[in-house]
């Protein structure tokens, strides 16, 4: 199964703009661009055939290229990653029989998480595309909890039924546990949804066709749009090992994947 992976990455965020290119004080001092790290971690993924770099920005396109990145030009009318994925793919004529889309804002994404798709994908011919899914322990738990206190939009939680099938996505933290049932001791039954997906290349091309829907514009969570139109978003469990996941997702996210970068060594 020919597998690509794509590296949607765009300047204009409206949370944090230029995030791409935010600079990373690596453990021995160095320091490397959002987009390299997350570079970097594609290229340790076992089984892939191809990596670029997706962009509709000339600062994002240097940069990659200047570090040995492939890079795809896509147009700025791109609302998310997956549509820019989708146009990256039509653009190029990429051929491949599975795409995955690994945001350019998650450089702590061990390779093990995205084998893990591949790998249900190949289990599950039904499945129109996959992501990955961790419980949360109780460090990753507090950061979702301080994110909410302070109103900030941080990590997405999702929740899905006994075959794996997501049922909802949300940036609210789900489902509601009553403080008296938590116990701060094991994971925590609530799971976080990681942002990387595993797409049959029919659904990524059905994707762009489809108008923005409700939930989706209301959560600005564009894997929203799959469900509201039916397709089954297949939730792989994954396991952290021991290390700590989080995504740049805010400026104060420098410091946590700092922190994990240097508990890493």
């Amino acid at each position: 199964m020919r597998t690509i992976i794509l590296i949607p990455a765009r300047f204009a965020s409206s949370r944090y703009p230029g995030k791409p290119l935010a600079m990373l004080e690596l453990p021995d001092g160095n320091r490397k661009s959002l987009i390299q790290m997350s570079y970097e971690a594609a290229v340790t993924v076992n089984g892939i055939d191809a990596i670029y770099v997706t962009t509709d920005d000339r600062r994002i396109k240097d940069t990659a290229e200047a570090f040995g990145a492939e890079v795809i030009m896509t147009s700025g009318d791109c609302k998310n990653g997956t549509e820019r994925c989708s146009e990256a793919v039509s653009r190029s004529d990429l051929q491949a029989d599975l795409v995955v889309n690994l945001q350019g804002d998650a450089p702590l994404t061990p390779p093990w998480f995205i084998e893990a798709l591949i790998e249900t994908m190949k289990a599950d011919e039904n499945a129109d595309m996959a992501t990955p899914v961790l419980q949360l322990d109780p460090t990753t738990y507090a950061h979702f909890c301080e994110d909410r206190r302070h109103n900030r939009v941080g990590g997405t939680t999702v929740v899905f039924d006994h075959k794996n099938h997501a049922l909802y996505f949300s940036k609210e933290v789900i489902p509601f546990i009553e403080q008296a049932k938590l116990s701060y001791n094991k994971d925590i039954p609530i799971y976080h949804h990681i942002g990387v997906y595993a797409y049959r290349p029919d659904a990524l091309k059905a994707y762009a066709a489809w108008p923005e829907g409700p939930l989706e514009r209301l959560e600005g969570l564009e894997q929203l749009r799959f469900l509201e139109n039916g397709l089954t978003i297949k939730c792989t469990k994954v396991e952290a090992k021991g290390r700590l996941f989080w995504e740049l997702n805010n400026p104060e996210d420098i410091e946590r994947i700092e922190t994990a970068l240097r508990q890493m060594r």
